[in-house]
């Protein structure tokens, strides 16, 4: 059996899926969508988005890491160390936030 050909390939696997019932439903009263397609793109959309992520030149990661620790040890070598902590600070206004919409009327 010859299928059409869509994104540069033939189409030859089927996948089954699972939804819930009233989903089914409310997609039956839609009529003129092709439901098939909008998962396939949906699919192809994710796996290319998966891809972009996982295709990550880690060499210009490290690189950038480095750089961070080489920028840090030299503020460190100038300044002195810092002890301050950023999460302590962002409890403090997450904290001050939740107080102040706990008093508004």
């Amino acid at each position: 059996m010859y299928l059409p050909r869509k994104y540069g390939v033939r189409m030859s696997t089927t996948i089954t899926i699972r939804i819930p019932e009233d989903l089914k439903k409310r997609m039956s009263r839609i009529k003129g969508v092709n439901w098939s397609e909008v998962v396939r793109r949906a699919i192809l959309d994710k796996v290319k988005v998966e891809e972009k992520l996982r295709d990550k030149n880690w060499n210009l990661v490290t690189e950038a890491v480095q750089q961070a620790d080489k920028l840090r040890m030299s503020l460190e070598t100038r300044h002195g160390k810092c002890d301050y902590d950023s999460a302590e600070t962002i409890r403090y206004w997450r904290n001050r936030r939740r107080e102040d919409i706990k008093t508004l009327p």
